[in-house]
């Protein structure tokens, strides 16, 4: 891979790019691209199915009992 020093004026201009970016000329022709070497901050896909069936949902939605967080930490000696 080839590569360029570029000045700060340039430097200053890239710096806010966050995702790949294309480049071109006056005339519309793409010169390049410029690919940040910090990426975005992560987004992790959103998932398109539950991963529980209706009858596992329904199963949890009617689970009962579960105690209070002071009930918890009083189970754990830290009351």
């Amino acid at each position: 891979m080839s590569s360029v020093v570029i000045d700060d004026a340039l430097r200053a201009r890239l710096n806010g790019l966050t995702e790949p970016t294309a480049f071109y000329d006056e005339a519309g022709r793409v010169l390049g691209h410029f690919v940040p070497a910090v990426p975005a901050a992560f987004t992790p896909p959103p998932t398109d199915r539950c991963p529980y069936s209706a009858e596992e949902l329904e199963q949890f939605r009617a689970e009962t009992g579960g105690s209070t967080l002071a009930e918890f930490w009083k189970r754990l000696g830290q009351s």
